[in-house]
């Protein structure tokens, strides 16, 4: 369908039909496609990048916002991922500073032995057989292993155990059943989708005119000659693209996409992951700024997680059909208020305290009878071969998690570069992320950098647009600079007109939600009025060429999308087929 509440010229549409061919094709946007795209563009690769909604949309927008190196797959055998996965947790720790950030995590415990026979038991029958909370014992040797993976001059701190008297101390709010507490470090990621923004960033920086990427355009086909056929979702245009490598990214709906090019396939097999945000001061403040982890005693874990202002609530773990929408159900908020309940028992916490709900599909492997739990967070890749006059390769990504996005960037871009013939260049570890270069670590460089910029918008807006944009921010106060119709709003006065402009010039803004769930955290915060939303679509209006049909009618789609989540909304619900 046709959507004109969006830009009339999208130059990033207008490069790939000037030239419909590259080596490689990706398709998908989400962290793990932008990350590949940006790897093949350090290459020297031509390569082109779409994706059907927005970037980092999907499974990438729906995540716990931790970093981490998955203490509890330890349990499930996969050592190879956990170390992995805590080394490339290090090295977002160093290439990422402005958006990950070292985790205090801490795990409350109400038993000494438990589980120290069924956990091994229940490897063994791929998560069958009986559950018993993780007692100390079996949380220790675990945090033991988990912090050997992790010797490489000390990122984060060694875990450490406490005793009840030390644990209410830390934490008084624990319910009293609490016999030890064990905390150890991971880190979170303050902001997935502008973590994922810079990477697109930065891949298009490496590429030039090598590089382009395109959101709204989706691959809905393959043509007579074997090119794929892409549509610009904004117009309903579409065109052949040629490719000699075909990347399928798509996450969730990596089957659907392979359906889409003549090549059908049973991969995946992903569960719906859904999380609450809570405006809830006593229930911040019980969290002493650390992430609170544990065991439900029906095996899911838990996650109680304090960011900007707010406390995130999550996950669940059920198994979903990509047919059905996508939503957080209200039987989930129960289970999360309950949850709440069973470990600081004296906070009172109520629907009306939620500000956001989001759910996600994992992209994890099909995984017949195994439990959800015990399913492979780890990749694979797979290929296949697309016939027609111009053969193309197809590469498919099966599984894989925030964390070692770059890693398994990697494994894409070097099978890539195995089919092309071509040898890798450069490595991607190590390399700063946007505006992760030279970002200010020390409270001395820090203030420095702020010195440096508060003659132009004020020491406390400088360092409000760092934490914000890393050294990014740079930019955008260029441009707010340029800007003399500058002005906070009334609706969201931590931000200020010119700054949506910014957005809405520089980072492919279609629509405004992309704004509002994407490029800002509004709406996770709880921000998305119908005046704020107003606001803004006034604000971008002159950039994207929206006239008032059209203001009102982008207004009336982004409050739809951001309240997608709760299931008696009465709007129409965003599609979720790739």
């Amino acid at each position: 369908m046709n959507n004109t509440n969006a830009p009339r010229d999208r130059a990033t549409w207008t490069a790939l039909t000037e030239r419909p061919n590259a080596d490689v094709l990706i398709i998908g946007g989400g962290i793990n496609g932008l990350a590949t795209f940006r790897d093949l563009a350090m290459q020297g690769i031509d390569v082109a990048l779409i994706e059907r909604h927005d970037y980092a949309s999907g499974a990438s927008a729906a995540s716990s916002h931790m970093i981490h190196g998955g203490v509890r797959y330890l349990e499930n055998g996969e050592f190879r991922l956990v170390r992995e996965a805590v080394i490339e947790r290090n090295d977002l720790l160093r290439t990422a500073p402005h958006y990950v950030r070292p985790l205090q995590t801490t795990i409350p415990i109400t038993k000494t032995f438990s589980g120290l026979f069924t956990a091994p038991l229940r490897f063994f029958r791929h998560g069958a057989g009986p559950r018993r909370e993780r007692g100390a014992l079996l949380i220790k040797v675990g945090l033991i292993l988990y912090d050997s993976f992790s010797r490489d001059g000390g990122t984060v701190p060694r875990h450490t155990f406490r005793g009840r008297r030390r644990s209410m101390e830390e934490l008084p709010q624990l319910h009293q059943s609490t016999k030890y507490t064990a905390t150890y470090w991971d880190a979170s990621v303050h902001d997935p989708e502008r973590l994922a923004l810079d990477v697109l960033r930065d891949g298009k920086g490496a590429g030039h005119d090598q590089a382009r990427a395109s959101n709204y355009v989706a691959a809905v086909g393959i043509d007579g000659e074997g090119r794929t056929i892409i549509r610009d979702e904004v117009t309903g245009a579409e065109l052949s693209f040629n490719a000699k490598v075909i990347i399928n990214v798509t996450g969730p709906w990596t089957d659907l996409t392979n359906t889409a090019l003549g090549r059908p396939s049973k991969y995946m097999g992903g569960t719906k992951g859904s999380h609450i945000v809570i405006d809830n001061a006593e229930l911040l403040e019980a969290t002493n700024g650390r992430e609170l982890f544990f065991e439900n005693s029906d095996g899911r874990i838990v996650l109680i997680h304090p960011m900007k202002g707010r406390v995130l609530v999550g996950t669940s773990d059920l198994e979903h059909d990509m047919a059905d929408p996508v939503q957080c159900t209200e039987e989930e908020v129960d289970y999360f208020i309950d949850l709440i309940g069973q470990v600081l028992p004296d906070i009172q916490v109520d629907r009306s305290q939620i500000v956001y709900r989001f759910s996600g599909v994992r992209p994890l492997p099909g995984h017949d009878d195994l439990a959800p739990g015990f399913v492979s967070r780890d990749y694979r890749i797979e290929e296949e071969t697309i016939h027609g006059a111009s053969e193309s390769t197809l590469l498919s990504l099966v599984g894989g998690k925030l964390t070692t996005f770059r890693a398994s960037a990697e494994s894409l871009a070097d099978a890539a570069l195995r089919t092309l013939g071509r040898d890798r260049k450069r490595h991607t570890r190590g390399v700063a992320i946007g505006g992760g270069r030279g970002f200010p670590t020390s409270v001395m460089d820090r203030e420095a950098w702020v010195a440096k910029y508060a003659n132009s918008v004020g020491a406390d807006r400088a360092n409000r647009l760092l934490e914000r944009y890393g050294t990014v921010a740079s930019e955008v106060i260029s441009e707010l600079s340029k800007d003399p119709s500058d002005a906070p709003l009334t609706h969201a006065p931590e931000y200020s007109t010119a700054e949506f402009r910014y957005l809405a010039k520089f980072e492919s803004v279609v629509h405004l939600d992309d704004i509002l769930q994407r490029r800002t955290s509004i709406a996770f915060v709880g921000g998305a009025s119908q005046e704020a939303a107003h606001e803004i679509a006034d604000a971008i209006a002159p950039i994207l060429n929206w006239d008032e049909s059209e203001i009102s009618a982008e207004v009336q789609r982004a409050l739809t999308r951001v309240n997608a989540a709760h299931p008696n909304w009465p709007e129409e619900q965003v599609s979720t087929i790739v």
